[in-house]
C-alpha cells in the first residue's frame, strides 16, 4: 500500500448519474449531507451495499462507458461510517477528494487520508476504509482489472477497532466533536496531527464550552466569526471559516458580503489578501466570478441613502454629530453617511440587523476602538440584538481574539447597557 500526495487530477468523466438533492431544512443539522464536500456530486444512498458498511454511505457512479473499462466512483461516508474488512482481486485505486478519513489494511496502522491522497491497494490485501469520526469523508473509488476483478466482504469494523484506528492523541469531547463536524464538514485542520495536545484544548473550548454559551444559531455564529478573522487579517482561520460557511448553508454572495463590509471597519489593506483567498476558495467550487452586483445607489443617491440608514440605526444622534463637527472635520462625516452606510451598508444582501453584528464583531476583533464599540453596542440595540446576543457574540470570538479584547468588549457593554 501506498499513501502520496498530488496537486491535480485529471479524470476523464464520461457520464454523470443523477443525483438526489437533499433539503438541508427538513433533516437533522448532524445528519446532513454536506453539498459542497468535493467537485464530484454525492449520489444516491448506498442502499445495495449498505449491509457491508456501519454508518450511512453515498455512491456516484462517475463512468458509464464499458468499453474504456476503467470504472469510477465517488464514495461518501457520514461521519463515523466505514466499511467492513474486505478485498480485491484485482486490487483497488483510492482518491480522497473530501473531507477527512481512514484507510487501514489488516495488522497495520491506519493511515490518515485528505483531499489529494492516492491510496493503491494490492490484490488481495485485507483493508478497510471510512470517514473519520468528526469529519463526513468522499474518495473516488477506481476498480482494478475490472475484468477478474472480485470483492471478498468480511467481518465489520466494529467500534473498540475503530476508535483505536482514528483516536488522535488528543481527544474531544462528544459535544465539541458534534459542533466542530457541523463547521468544517469539508475541512481537516493539521493542528490535529502536528499539535495534538493544543487542539484539543482549543477544540473542546471552542466548539464545547463557547459553542453552548448563549442562543446565537450556528450560522450566525460562523458570519460573526468570519469578520472576526478578516478585521484580524487570519489567513488560515479565515479560509477555514469559508468551509464552514458553505457546509452550513452561507451563500457565495454572503461570504463576499462580509468582505466588502468589512473594508471601511477594517480597511481595503486588510481585506484585499482575504478577498483574493475568498475568489479562490469560490473558483474551486465552481462558483463563476464575478457575482451579481448588489449596488443600489447612485453617486447622486449615495450620500442621502446613507444617511437615512445612519439615522434609522443611530436616530438623532447622526444630527448631533453634524451640529458639533468642527468645519475642517465635517467631511468624515459626510464620509461615513456617503461611503461607509450609503455604498456599504444600503447592499440588500444582509439586513441592519445582521450587519450591525458584524460591524460588533469586526470593532472588537480590532481592537483599540472602544469609542466606536460604544456607538455600535447602541446601535445594536436600536435594530433588535439585545445585551444578551451581543455577549454571546464576544464569548463566540474569545477563542479567537483573546481576553484582553473581549474583556475590553464586555466592559463596554456595561458601560452602555449596566447589568441593572
Amino acid at each position: 500500500m501506498k499513501v502520496k500526495k498530488i496537486t491535480t487530477i485529471c479524470i476523464a468523466l464520461t457520464a454523470m448519474l443523477p443525483i438526489t438533492i437533499l433539503n438541508a431544512q427538513n433533516m437533522e443539522k448532524e445528519n446532513r449531507v454536506p453539498q459542497h464536500l468535493s467537485t464530484f456530486p454525492i449520489g444516491e444512498e448506498n442502499v445495495q451495499y449498505a449491509k457491508f458498511f456501519i454508518g450511512k454511505s453515498y455512491l456516484a457512479p462517475l463512468t458509464s462507458n464499458k468499453e474504456l473499462n476503467t470504472p469510477i466512483c465517488n464514495v461518501t461516508f457520514e461521519p463515523g461510517c466505514r466499511n467492513n474488512w474486505h478485498s480485491h482481486t484485482g486490487g483497488q485505486l483510492l482518491i480522497a477528494v473530501g473531507g477527512k478519513g481512514f484507510y487501514q489494511e489488516k495488522n497495520k496502522p491506519a493511515r490518515l487520508l485528505l483531499p489529494g491522497d492516492i491510496v493503491e491497494i494490492a490484490p488481495n490485501v485485507i483493508h478497510w476504509h471510512g470517514a473519520a469520526p468528526d469529519s463526513w469523508f468522499s474518495h473516488l473509488a477506481i476498480e482494478c482489472n475490472p475484468q477478474t476483478n472480485k470483492n471478498t466482504w468480511l467481518e465489520p469494523v466494529d467500534d473498540e477497532e475503530y476508535s483505536a484506528a482514528t483516536s488522535p492523541n488528543g481527544e474531544l469531547s462528544a459535544e465539541a466533536a458534534k459542533n466542530q463536524s457541523t463547521w468544517y464538514a469539508t475541512y481537516h485542520d493539521n493542528l490535529a496531527i502536528t499539535d495534538p495536545e493544543l487542539a484539543e484544548i482549543f477544540g473542546n473550548f471552542t466548539f464545547g464550552n463557547v459553542a453552548k454559551y448563549g442562543q446565537l444559531e450556528t450560522r450566525s455564529r460562523i458570519l460573526v466569526t468570519m469578520a472576526s478573522t478578516i478585521a484580524t487579517n487570519s489567513t488560515t482561520e479565515y479560509r477555514k471559516t469559508l468551509h464552514a460557511a458553505l457546509a452550513n448553508d452561507i451563500t457565495p454572495l454572503e461570504i463576499k458580503e462580509v468582505l466588502y463590509h468589512a473594508v471601511p471597519y477594517a480597511g481595503m489593506s486588510k481585506v484585499e489578501e482575504l478577498i483574493e483567498v475568498a475568489n479562490d476558495f469560490l473558483s474551486e467550487k465552481g462558483v463563476k466570478l464575478p457575482l451579481a452586483p448588489q449596488s443600489v445607489v447612485t453617486p447622486a443617491t449615495r450620500m442621502e441613502k446613507g444617511l437615512a440608514l445612519q439615522k434609522d440605526i443611530f436616530g438623532n444622534q447622526i444630527d448631533h454629530l453634524y451640529e458639533t463637527s468642527p468645519a475642517n472635520q465635517l467631511h468624515i462625516q459626510k464620509y461615513l453617511s456617503a461611503n461607509c452606510f450609503g455604498d456599504y451598508q444600503t447592499r440588500p444582501v444582509f439586513d441592519p440587523k445582521t450587519r450591525e453584528l458584524l460591524t460588533f464583531a469586526i470593532l472588537i476583533s480590532l481592537g483599540g476602538c472602544e469609542p466606536q464599540v460604544k456607538g455600535h453596542i447602541a446601535g445594536n440595540v436600536n435594530v433588535g440584538n439585545d445585551k444578551q446576543t451581543l455577549l454571546t457574540v464576544a464569548t463566540q470570538l474569545l477563542p479567537y481574539i483573546g481576553y484582553p479584547r473581549t474583556l475590553n468588549a464586555i466592559a463596554c457593554l456595561n458601560e452602555v447597557i449596566p447589568e441593572n
